[in-house]
This record gives C-alpha cells, sequence and structure tokens, in this order.
C-alpha cells in the first residue's frame, strides 16, 4: 500500500515515561494504583487518523506497558492496580480502525503481537509476582478495549442500561480479535460456545446481569455504587497478594542507548547490522566488577543491577529491531565475559528469589527471553572464543533454532565452554510454561538426566554436542565456512515459510492459552487479515465509517 509507507516510515521509539504520556493517567493510593485510559485523538503515533471514542495505537501500548514496568518496580506497595477510563460511557473502543486501514500488513502484525506480550504481562505479573488487575468497565467496552479487560483478573461492568462488552470484529469489519479476545473468552472465561458464538456475533454486545450471566464479566453494579464497589473489591484482592507494603521502590531510569545508522550500544547489550546479508549480531555481556551481596545492596544498585540493567538493554533491543528493522531476518546470538560472574548472579538471584525486587527482576528477563521466542526472526547462537553462555545466558542459546559450538581441540584454554545451571531448569519457562530445556528434549527423562549429570560442569563443544545440546560442533578448521553457508542458506530462504516453520518448531507438543493466541494470531492474521473480504478495496476493513457497502466474496474458503 502506499500509503502505508508514509505512515509507517519513522522509527518506532520504546522508551517513555509518565511526563511524556499522552494516553494514561497513573494514580496511587495505597495497595491500589488506578491506570484511567484517557486517550488524546490527536496524539496518534503516526498521522491519518484520530483516536475517537478510546481507541488505541501502538503509541497507547508503549505507554500502558510503562506504566505497568512503572508499577512493577518504582511501586512494590501497590498490590492491585484498577484499570479504568477517565472518560465519561467509554472504557475503550479498541484498536484504532482507520489506524489499521492505512497500515501495513507487517504493522498491523507487529502491533498485534506487542498488544500481545502487554495484555499477556498482565496476567504474568498476577501468577509470579502477585500484582493484581481489576478492570473497571465504566463505558462502552468493546474489540480490543474488552481484550484489555479480559487480561485482567476480573471485570466490573457497570449497570447503566447503555454499557456493554463485545467483540464485534466479525460483523464489523471481516476480521477476528486480534490480542487473545476468542482464546480467553473460552479458555480463560469458560464462555459457553454457543453463547460466544451469539456474542462474536453481535455489533451491539452484551449488557447488565446477561454479561454477568454469560461469564463476560465477574460483576455488575449500578452507577450510584460503581466506585464503592470498585474499590472495595479492589481492596480484597490486594489482600491476597505478598507486595511489600513498605518496600522501597526502584526507578526505571532512561536507558544509556547509542542509536546509529547500523548499530545500537548500550552497556551490556550491543546490536551490529549488516544490511547486506540481512543479518543482525547481538551480542549480550556478562557483569564485571563486584556483584551485590544482599538484597538491600541490590535495591540501591536498582536499574544499574546488572541482571535489571541487562534484561531492560535486551528487551529494548529486541523490540527496536522487530518493528524498526523488517529486512533484518536473521539476528546471530552471541555473548562475551566471564562464564563465572553470569553464574554468581544467577545464584545471587535464586538465592533471593522471594525478594520482591529479585522477582520483578525476574519477571522482567522472563518476559524478555519470551520476547525472543515469539520474535518472527531466524536466530542462530554462535559459541565462540570469548563466549559465556552459562546458566542465565544459556536460556539464550536455548532460545535459538541452531546453536553453533566451536571446537578447539588443541587449545583448552580457549576453547568455548557452556554450563547448564539451575537458572535453566524452569526459572525462566517459556509462554508454553515448559523450560526451554524441556523444551528441546519434549520432556524426556533419559535426556534431561544426562543433562543434569553435567550440570554445573564446563563443556566444550564436543560434550556439549555429546549431550544434545548444541546442533553442530565445528572445529576452528570448519567454523568460519560452516557458519557462513549456514547464514547464507537462511537468509536466501522465503522469509513467509521460516516464519511458520520457526513458530511452530520452537513451541512443540505442549499447548496452553498463551501459546494458542500467539499461534492463532500469526494464522489468522496471514490469512484472514490479508483476504480481499478483509482488507480488498471493497473489504469490511478498508470501507468503514465511509458509508460505503462492504463487497464479499461470498465463497466459503
Amino acid at each position: 500500500m502506499s500509503s502505508s509507507s508514509n505512515v509507517e516510515s519513522p522509527k518506532v521509539e520504546y522508551q517513555t515515561d509518565p511526563s511524556q504520556y499522552k494516553h494514561w493517567k497513573l494514580s496511587f493510593n495505597g495497595p491500589v494504583a488506578t491506570l484511567a485510559v484517557d486517550i488524546d485523538e490527536n496524539a496518534g503515533l503516526r498521522p491519518g487518523y484520530k483516536l475517537k471514542l478510546n481507541s488505541y495505537d501502538l503509541g497507547v501500548d508503549i505507554e500502558l506497558n510503562d506504566a505497568i514496568n512503572r508499577i512493577r518496580f518504582e511501586h512494590p506497595e501497590v498490590r492491585t492496580v484498577v484499570v479504568t477510563s477517565a472518560k465519561d460511557k467509554v472504557f475503550c473502543s479498541g484498536a484504532n480502525i482507520f489506524m489499521l486501514g492505512v497500515s501495513s500488513h507487517s504493522w498491523k502484525v507487529n502491533f498485534c503481537k506487542f498488544t500481545n506480550e502487554t495484555r499477556n504481562g498482565l496476567e504474568d505479573s498476577s501468577t509470579f509476582s502477585g500484582l493484581k488487575f481489576l478492570a473497571a468497565v465504566n463505558g462502552a467496552c468493546a474489540g480490543g478495549g474488552y481484550e484489555l479487560a479480559l487480561s485482567c483478573d476480573e471485570i466490573i461492568l457497570v449497570d447503566d442500561r447503555s454499557s456493554a462488552v463485545s467483540l464485534p470484529e466479525v460483523p464489523l469489519l471481516g476480521v477476528l480479535p486480534g490480542t487473545g479476545g476468542l482464546t480467553r473468552v473460552t479458555d480463560k472465561r469458560h464462555v459457553r460456545h454457543d453463547l460466544a458464538d451469539l456474542f462474536c456475533t453481535s455489533v451491539e454486545g452484551i449488557r447488565g446481569q446477561k454479561a454477568k450471566d454469560w461469564r463476560l464479566v465477574d460483576d455488575i453494579a449500578k452507577p450510584a455504587v460503581f466506585a464503592e464497589k470498585v474499590q472495595k473489591r479492589a481492596l480484597e484482592l490486594a489482600e491476597k497478594s505478598d507486595r511489600p507494603a513498605g518496600g522501597k521502590g526502584v526507578a526505571l531510569t532512561p536507558l544509556k542507548r547509542t542509536v546509529e545508522a547500523d548499530a545500537l550500544r548500550y552497556g551490556f547489550v550491543t546490536v551490529e547490522i549488516d544490511r547486506a546479508k540481512r543479518v543482525a549480531t547481538f551480542t549480550v555481556k556478562a557483569p564485571t566488577g563486584a556483584l551485590p551481596q544482599t538484597t538491600d545492596a541490590m535495591v540501591d544498585a536498582g536499574a544499574n543491577w546488572w541482571p535489571m540493567q541487562m534484561g531492560r538493554e535486551l528487551e529494548d533491543a529486541i523490540l527496536q529491531m522487530r518493528t524498526n528493522e523488517l529486512d533484518i531476518g536473521t539476528w546471530l546470538i552471541k555473548t562475551e565475559g566471564d562464564a563465572a560472574n553470569v553464574l554468581a548472579s544467577d545464584a545471587l538471584m535464586l538465592a533471593n528469589k522471594d525478594h520482591w525486587f529479585v522477582r520483578e527482576t525476574m519477571g522482567l528477563l522472563r518476559r524478555t527471553f519470551s520476547r525472543l521466542d515469539v520474535s518472527s526472526r531466524s536466530l542462530f547462537a554462535l559459541i565462540e572464543a570469548g563466549s559465556c553462555f552459562s546458566g542465565t545466558f544459556l536460556e539464550l542459546a536455548l532460545a535459538c533454532d541452531r546453536s553453533y559450538h566451536l571446537a578447539l581441540p588443541d587449545d583448552e584454554v580457549k576453547a568455548p565452554k557452556i554450563t547448564v545451571a539451575d537458572a535453566n531448569f524452569g526459572t525462566f519457562p517459556m509462554a508454553t510454561g515448559q523450560s526451554r530445556l524441556g523444551r528441546r528434549f519434549y520432556d524426556e527423562a533419559p535426556a534431561l538426566e544426562a543433562v543434569r549429570a553435567k550440570a554445573g560442569q564446563a563443556l566444550d563443544a564436543d560434550a556439549a554436542f555429546a549431550i544434545g545440546l548444541v546442533t553442530a560442533n565445528p572445529d576452528d578448521i570448519d567454523w568460519t565456512d560452516e557458519v557462513r553457508i549456514a547464514i547464507e542458506e537462511r537468509v536466501a530462504m522465503s522469509p513467509d515459510a521460516l516464519t511458520g516453520m520457526e513458530a511452530n518448531l520452537r513451541f512443540n507438543s505442549q499447548e496452553n492459552m498463551n501459546t494458542r493466541i500467539f499461534g492463532r494470531l500469526t494464522a489468522w492474521q496471514n490469512w484472514i487479515f490479508q483476504r480481499p473480504n478483509a482488507v480488498g478495496e471493497k473489504g469490511a476493513l478498508k470501507v468503514y465509517g465511509k458509508g460505503e457497502k462492504t463487497a464479499f466474496d461470498w465463497n466459503r474458503v
């Protein structure tokens, strides 16, 4: 689409802070934080559309992601987050349809993927960190707005005879909900499938007692008592959390990052882009110097504590590359530094895993590694001299589609080693709930026991290859050519076919709600969102709001 190239030319920035928010209002009252959506219709991320009726684009979700992170880290006293609207009679009407209409397919996919990750992140914090979320739906709630509510632990809907929840994408736009709506309605809320069918083909949605009876919401309240009921329930949810009332928060200071034409440089992460080869090399560095030994010292180090800083930098690098460098289809993952320092940091983290700050930092790492898993890029780990793929850093290699481990049989000192540690046995589960080792070996006991028997040992290429931890172990004579050919072959293949293949192979056997959301999103968006019935000249998504009649191709495919 010629219009989309103009719309999407500037690069997207994922770093923000509350002083720059245009769309959210964040307030605090003891254990309860209120996150009110109040979208500025004239402050879209791209020109060409207005964000009317609290409809959102990627910029709105970037702010939401930042706000949730600030609650996680800067306000440990908060135990419940109330998500509501600052506008009268409208909660959120979902993704802005006119934005979708002028966006390329790749933009829509990346927008929905990030939005999915943000919503899944609410559930992740509820499960692992004790941070509960309550959607106070105080007006019309449609499409992606209802999907946001669905990602909360509970939903309270105002019973004012007009406010309704709805997923109108099928009848209105000829597409499907893009951020988990259909899946959460069934898998999470257990709405009976025939009622779900009625719900998802209704433009008007369901309101009041019927919404509660159908399990679309948890409770309803008349306008006069709505605020009181929300506050009461928020405090009840807070009582279930173990986040510390008197914890000292950690400020999310701005990342120190240098952006070059062909590189991103942070303190512990570097990304270098070879545009001619369509390859990016991520290098993640181990900590140096003394490590904080106590939780007080970790909190004092704050955003500069190595796991925290490295995790934030890696997350930003992944998001920047995923959105802004679409034609760089292969990412090479490298590490650098002293493996002993990585393992020592891991040991301190695991020994203090119940401390709120350590727990939140581990959550940041878990979600960041998961972003790597679901990125539609080919991932190759290169385990070279000077590498430190050990413990937490081994997760980076295990996340990759392939790993190449250099064998130096004649130089024991320089020969790169990998080390399996406790952190690799479920500390950072994938979206499936499996560890990456479990995924690798299909949770087969003999293979996992063979790996456990080598835990704590520095394994060279041959030893790692023998127990299935790496894909190949070329020696220094063959290394350059074997790696070069593998990369050149990969880069020459169809990006579409690779995306489908990688997703299928990375998420094998074990399924849950999260993997179904991402899997269905990929399948749906690469079919329904590209069909003429949706995006053709007379497709539903294209003619919406123009007063024209949709022209469907009535063939069922």
